[in-house]
């Protein structure tokens, strides 16, 4: 079966999936969403008691930290770990789950070279990942790097390198700890960039250097001009959220038993980035790229990147706040993701979850009607997982919202297509 079959193949799949699921909420009901912002969760404003409370009241399930071993052990044997006990403690006390990278090698792992430059010997990152996870029992999520398919996250961007040098380590050092802890390789960008390896030949290379992982990870950015979770993308070597099912294809064919996360997506905004996308549309695609997930086979996890914008304007632009620390439409549909299904006329599907809260939540679907939100059908029970699915009366171009009476919260306002 040639490579474009098995694409087409995978891709029926998926829309076989998506007809099961139109009549019930009850699809992925275990993935997990969270965020990654590690500059402003250990330096933001106020406490970080503070800081981990807003987290926790997105709703979102995991916390992604990076634990960065070239400070965690800046001389060899000699460790470090206040920082890293600050931040996990404190999203433990909030029950935010961590999920921890670890990333960095110190100069005495690799000759005095920069941290993105690959550890002399395996050795020495094994016995790093051990120590951390003895030290953090209660961390169970593992992620070995960062985008090691780009020069500058390692050097060499080799696969045979960092499988040797980096992933088969350390999955062996978190296993011989907490047999149970689930360990991510890969952790790809989703194109090669400069210097870089594309993911796809990547994946392939893992493979062939025997990898040892438990989970793919993969960065399925947009990189293509109007890329949206479901539409875009390409054929190639590129793989972005548009193109799921080719990460789904390829990593199938090289790791049958792994499980995906998706432990970094987002969209930048405009303003201030001039190639971002409108503050609407950011919001429109985080519920969208919630959906997607929802009914891939074998995504367990998707991690926005950045709480608050960089100020940097050259960085990420992709917060839910602005570098000012106001409110994004984003920030809404992060606690009440909220994307169209379909139309038939004047009928339209939508999909949501209410993320705050535990267990089924009561909310009302609205729509705008002469100037006014009136509920369609009255208050209603989500799933357990505060997932829903619903048909109401809504022809194209009318609003829809998700209203969550509880916290008194609307999500931001869906355009029917």
């Amino acid at each position: 079966m040639d490579e474009r079959v098995r694409i087409l193949t995978v891709i029926a799949a998926c829309a076989c999936m998506l007809g099961v699921y139109a009549g019930s909420a009850q699809g992925a009901s275990g993935v997990q969403y969270g965020i990654q912002d590690d500059a402003w969760l250990e330096f933001g404003p106020g406490k970080l008691s503070d800081r981990v409370a807003k987290l926790d009241r997105l709703g979102i399930d995991v916390v992604r930290v990076t634990l960065n071993w070239h400070r965690a052990e800046p001389s060899e044997g000699g460790y470090s770990w206040a920082r890293a006990d600050r931040l996990l403690s404190a999203l433990r006390a909030r029950g935010l789950e961590p999920v921890v990278t670890l990333w960095g090698t110190p100069g005495w792992a690799n000759g005095g070279a920069s941290p993105n430059v690959a550890p002399l010997r395996g050795e020495d990152f094994q016995r790093f990942a051990q120590a951390a996870a003895q030290r953090y029992p209660f961390v169970s999520k593992w992620i070995m790097w960062n985008e090691p398919n780009k020069p500058i996250w390692l050097k060499p961007a080799s696969a045979k390198t960092y499988v040797s040098q980096i992933l088969n380590p350390g999955y062996l050092a978190i296993k011989a700890v907490n047999p149970r802890a689930r360990v991510a390789g890969g952790v790809t960008g989703p194109r090669a960039g400069k210097g870089g390896v594309s993911p796809v030949d990547f994946i392939r290379a893992m493979d062939g250097a025997g990898a040892r992982l438990d989970v793919y990870a993969h960065h399925p950015y947009p990189v293509f001009p109007g890329d949206t979770p479901f539409e875009g993308g390409c054929v190639c070597e590129t793989l972005t959220m548009a193109s799921l099912e080719r990460l789904l294809l390829f990593v199938g064919r090289a790791f049958p038993s792994a499980r995906i996360w998706l432990t970094e997506y987002a969209y930048q905004t405009n303003p201030p980035d001039v190639f971002g996308v409108s503050p609407n549309d950011q919001a429109r695609f985080v519920g969208e790229a919630a959906r997607r997930v929802y009914l891939a086979p074998k995504v367990d996890m998707l991690i926005h990147y950045l709480y608050r914008d960089e100020p940097e304007i050259s960085r990420f632009q992709s917060g839910l706040e602005t570098v000012q620390g106001v409110a994004k439409p984003a920030l809404a549909a992060t606690m009440l993701p909220l994307a169209q299904i379909a139309r038939r006329g004047i009928k339209t599907s939508v999909w949501g979850q209410v993320r705050p809260g535990d267990g089924p939540q009561r909310y009302v679907l609205q729509r705008l009607s002469g100037g006014r939100w009136v509920g369609v059908g009255g208050a209603v029970l989500t799933d357990r997982r505060g997932y829903l699915q619903r048909t109401v009366s809504a022809p194209k171009g009318a609003r829809v919202r998700l209203w969550y009476p509880v916290l008194r919260l609307a999500s931001p306002t869906l355009v029917v297509r």
